[in-house]
């Protein structure tokens, strides 16, 4: 009845799968994404033969596994894309319990590679990081049980979301892993504000990050560190902020000239954390602002398309996923100016790592999936046409 009155478009019952993903998916994300892919390994040339050569490995040993990882996550994002919001939920509550087993398990099974930092499993020829594949899974299965918190009778899922926040940051920051466990708590944060939070008690939130911010300055010599090179107005030229800081100057608007940058030869994270000071030194704030415009349209054009969803899990999930992959980027390329302190973050897509291209993708995919056109929007489009008419 719905349908003959609005006539709303039918759904095509029998519609091969990949016809109706390329038809229902958002294109513009999808080329902003495919090219942050092709920066990364862009960059990877770049930046990574000084090291391989330092390693005495062959001049294109990290692009090629670059390229490797880029092709799984390539196929994760797009396996993932498929998936109904259902199945994006069943995905992420089951990927949720094995990361969550995988956390724990690392003081007994991990290593830290010589970093400091409990955060990995080797598994000899790659190694495996379970914070970031906590990333996308957590925050679907916190934005299901914010969502059924909705539900009439529902159970109380705001807080036991919040209970897994808890657990999961403290995990993190043991590790220590300031920069994830940030990552999840903004994601968190972001959702319940948008599922109705007072705002008393985003403020009281707010006040114990901030005590236990302190209390970790106060009882981590590995945050206390990094705060202290942030606080400190003169940098030394011989760290790693000193020499990203000199590349970005160098680089200008125009950049020095591709491999005529020298950061990528003092830089040990040159093709990891750092790979936007080689984009700065080598190509120039030119590039440096286009890709800053592909990660922002990923940000908005989600938006956009989740201020007309009605189902409360997608619009939770989707807000809660397109946040952290923008604040990911932005923290890293942030750490690189000096803007913020130093978190070793990657940049998605764009820095090496297996962990987090395979992450990003299973990510961008659920992003994707919760994001594509579905009658419901149809729906409410025309309805809001024939409201704003009936006004006029």
């Amino acid at each position: 009845m719905t349908e003959m009155v609005y006539g709303a478009i039918p759904a095509r019952d029998g519609e091969p799968v990949i016809p109706k993903w390329w038809r229902t998916v958002d294109k513009v994300t999808l080329g902003c994404v495919l090219g942050l892919f092709g920066m990364g390994l862009l960059l990877g040339f770049a930046a990574s033969p000084p090291l391989a050569e330092r390693n005495g490995l062959p001049p294109f040993y990290y692009v090629e596994r670059q390229a490797m990882f880029a092709v799984l996550a390539l196929a994760a994002m797009f396996g993932a894309s498929l998936m109904s919001p259902n199945r994006v939920r069943r995905f992420g509550v089951l990927g949720f319990f094995a990361a969550f087993a995988a956390l724990a398990l690392l003081p007994v099974l991990g290593t830290d590679f010589g970093k400091g930092a409990i955060r990995w499993y080797s598994l000899g020829i790659a190694s495996v990081q379970p914070s970031e594949f906590m990333k996308p899974v957590f925050i679907v299965t916190a934005a299901w049980l914010m969502a059924a918190a909705q539900e009439i009778n529902g159970p109380p899922g705001k807080m036991f979301s919040f209970g897994l926040m808890v657990i999961i940051v403290g995990i993190l920051v043991m590790q220590p892993d300031f920069g994830q466990a940030s990552l999840i708590l903004f994601g968190w944060g972001v959702m319940y504000f948008v599922a109705g939070a007072p705002m008393l008690l985003l403020v009281a939130i707010a006040g114990l990050v901030s005590v236990g911010g302190f209390f970790a300055y106060e009882n981590s010599d590995h945050f206390a560190r990094r705060i202290d090179g942030f606080l400190n107005p003169e940098v030394d030229p011989t760290t790693q902020l000193g020499y990203a800081a000199n590349a970005i100057r160098e680089g200008g608007f125009f950049g020095v000239g591709v491999g005529e940058g020298t950061v990528k030869m003092n830089l040990p994270d040159a093709h990891t954390d750092f790979i936007i000071a080689v984009a700065a030194e080598e190509y120039g704030l030119i590039l440096v602002l286009i890709i800053i415009a592909l990660y922002a349209s990923v940000v908005l054009r989600s938006f956009s398309r989740l201020m007309k969803e009605r189902d409360p899990f997608i619009r939770l999930a989707g807000t809660g996923l397109a946040s952290v992959f923008g604040v990911q980027a932005m923290i890293n390329m942030g750490v690189a100016v000096r803007l913020l302190p130093a978190k070793g973050m990657t940049l998605p897509f764009v820095s090496y790592g297996g962990s987090s291209l395979i992450a990003g993708g299973l990510l961008v995919g659920m992003l994707l999936a919760l994001t594509r056109s579905r009658p419901q929007n149809e729906i409410g489009q025309m309805l809001a046409g024939r409201a704003r008419e009936g006004r006029s």
